[in-house]
C-alpha cells in the first residue's frame, strides 16, 4: 500500500467518521423523539426498529460511536503496521461506512426530508467514491462485493452490541436521576 494511499484514505477514516457520528450523535436522539409517532405510522412494519432507536439516549448513542470508532481506529493502526490482510480488513470498514452513508440518503429520501447523519453524508459521499475506486484499481469485482457483504454483516451485528453497550453504560439509575440539578 502508498504512503499516499494511507494518507488520503486510510487514516481520513476514523476522523471522517468522528465528523459524521457526531452529528448522528448531536441530532439522533430529539430527532427520533420528534418524528417517532409519523415514522410509524409511515413505516409499520419499522414500528419495532423505531421504538428502539427511541429509547436510545445521547449517552448510549455516543458510547455506541465511541465503541465503533476504537473498532477503526484499531484497524488503522492494523494497516499502518502493515498486518497480514490489513487491506481487506480496512476495506470491509470502509465499504460498509461507504453503504452506511447511502443508508442515511435512502432514508432521507423515504421520509422526504433530514434524517440525522445526513449532512455529512452528502460531502462524504466523494470521499466513499474516491475510496471505493482505489480498491477497484487494486481488487476484483467479486473481492470488492464479498467484502462489502462481509463488512456490512459485521457492522450489522457490532451495531447491535455497539447499542447494547451504550445502553447498558449510559443508562441513568434512578437514583443518579434524583442526585442531578
Amino acid at each position: 500500500m502508498s504512503a499516499l494511499s494511507i494518507l488520503y484514505l486510510i487514516i481520513p477514516l476514523p476522523i471522517l467518521f468522528i465528523v459524521h457520528d457526531a452529528e448522528e450523535v448531536i441530532m439522533q436522539h430529539r430527532w427520533i423523539k420528534a418524528h417517532r409517532e409519523s415514522l410509524i405510522v409511515k413505516f409499520p412494519k419499522l414500528r419495532p426498529l423505531i421504538l428502539h432507536l427511541s429509547k436510545i439516549g445521547t449517552k448510549a448513542f455516543a458510547i455506541a460511536a465511541l465503541e465503533e470508532l476504537l473498532i477503526l481506529i484499531l484497524v488503522t493502526c492494523y494497516v499502518l503496521v502493515g498486518g497480514p490482510w490489513a487491506l481487506q480488513i480496512w476495506a470491509s470498514l470502509f465499504l460498509a461506512f461507504s453503504i452506511h452513508l447511502a443508508v442515511h440518503i435512502a432514508q432521507a429520501i423515504a421520509v422526504r426530508g433530514y434524517v440525522p447523519g445526513l449532512a455529512t453524508s452528502l460531502p462524504l459521499l466523494a470521499y466513499a467514491y474516491i475510496g471505493t475506486h482505489s480498491l477497484w484499481l487494486v481488487m476484483s469485482l467479486s473481492e470488492l462485493l464479498i467484502l462489502s457483504i462481509v463488512g456490512v454483516a459485521v457492522m450489522a451485528a457490532n451495531l447491535k452490541l455497539a447499542h447494547l453497550i451504550g445502553m447498558k453504560l449510559g443508562a441513568v439509575k434512578a437514583t443518579d436521576r434524583e442526585a442531578q440539578p
